[in-house]
């Protein structure tokens, strides 16, 4: 087969539509589709049975006819254009079990190196890589001379059927290829988007800046929208320097991805701050304290922001003696004004 015919389908504008995560889809029936918790997992795993499909007939129409090969996994370097920011440990460690127990189940795409004899450069397939040289096994693969265009398309497409990348991957990936020199064609056929969601993936990674990106990591159930809605958030004066102090504290490190998505998302204002008010700053200095006398009749709360304080009284005798501070204000204060004085000579 030649290489124009390998991927003169793929290389069509609206080829595999069907399998773009990002356009809405009819509803396929399902035999095992039913009311609640149970009808909805049946179906998301009927979807998922859907894209896994998808992947493999994009893969089988790449490798058909071509000679399959066994190479040494040393021999291969990542492609040029990478498309993961993290590696899932827990589903490398499944696919190291399904190989060793059945072997690989279908082969690899790689080209000829292009700047590195006796090398080649993964097309699809990484993980298949990894998990063949921690069973210290070669490689099956199909050798196919490919310009960078067609590589990134067949590396897209088999990517995007899968939906195995989350939105912000798929947005780095294609600012990747943007910066590489790709026009917007050549990446809304690699994405199996359309230039619309392009648009929303460039505005993203510009307004964002990267080392954010890789703070909050992959986020694989944050979608489009919420991605969009953050980078409208980069818009406002001060947040960059917000968001570069917020995700450095160590306890925004030890959440999951999602989580340090939405802990972000929440903490950055959506307008402007008056009088120069640095968001970060109140948070950081906000502080909570409890009292309980002993016979613990009564639970006191005690809040400080460094601008307001905030007093919670609970339990049997909360109420009343929340009453009787009320009506002893003057007194209470007047005692604290004479405190002052003492501490400080007055």
């Amino acid at each position: 087969m030649s290489r124009k015919g390998l991927l003169a389908g793929l290389l069509e504008e609206d080829e595999f539509t069907a399998v773009n995560p990002d356009a809405p889809t009819a509803p396929i029936p399902s035999p095992r589709s039913g009311r609640g918790a149970f009808g909805m997992m049946s179906r998301a795993a009927d979807e998922m049975a859907t894209k896994v499909e998808a992947a493999q007939e994009i893969e089988r129409k790449l490798l058909a006819g071509e000679s399959v090969i066994e190479l040494d996994p040393d021999q291969m370097d990542s492609s040029f254009v990478l498309d993961r920011m993290e590696q899932d440990d827990a589903r490398l460690d499944e696919l190291v079990e399904a190989i060793k127990e059945r072997g690989q189940d279908s082969p690899i795409l790689v080209r000829p190196h292009p700047t590195s004899e006796n090398r080649y450069q993964i097309v699809f397939g990484h993980r298949r890589v990894k998990a063949a040289r921690l069973l210290g096994r070669p490689v099956r693969a199909v050798v196919k001379p490919l310009t960078d265009r067609e590589h990134v398309v067949a590396q897209g497409q088999e990517n995007s059927a899968r939906a195995d990348l989350s939105f912000i991957e798929r947005a780095i990936f294609a600012a990747k290829l943007a910066e590489s020199g790709f026009d917007n064609q050549i990446i809304m056929t690699a994405l199996s988007v359309n230039k619309t969601v392009v648009s929303k993936m460039a505005s993203v990674t510009k307004q964002i800046p990267v080392a954010i990106i890789e703070a909050v990591g992959a986020a694989r159930g944050i979608g489009r929208d919420r991605w969009y809605d953050l980078s409208l958030k980069f818009r406002i004066h001060g947040n960059a320097a917000r968001a570069v102090a917020y995700v450095a504290r160590t306890e925004f490190g030890e959440s999951d991805s999602d989580e340090r998505f939405n802990s972000l998302f929440d903490f950055l204002p959506s307008e402007e701050l008056k009088n120069g008010a640095a968001l970060h700053q109140d948070k950081a200095q906000a502080s909570t304290t409890s009292w309980v006398p002993a016979d613990k009749s009564l639970s006191v709360t005690m809040k400080t922001t460094g601008k307001a304080f905030t007093l919670a009284l609970k339990d049997k005798d909360g109420t009343r003696f929340g009453d009787w501070i009320s009506q002893n204000l003057e007194g209470l204060y007047q005692a604290f004004r004479q405190t002052e004085k003492t501490k400080t000579g007055d």
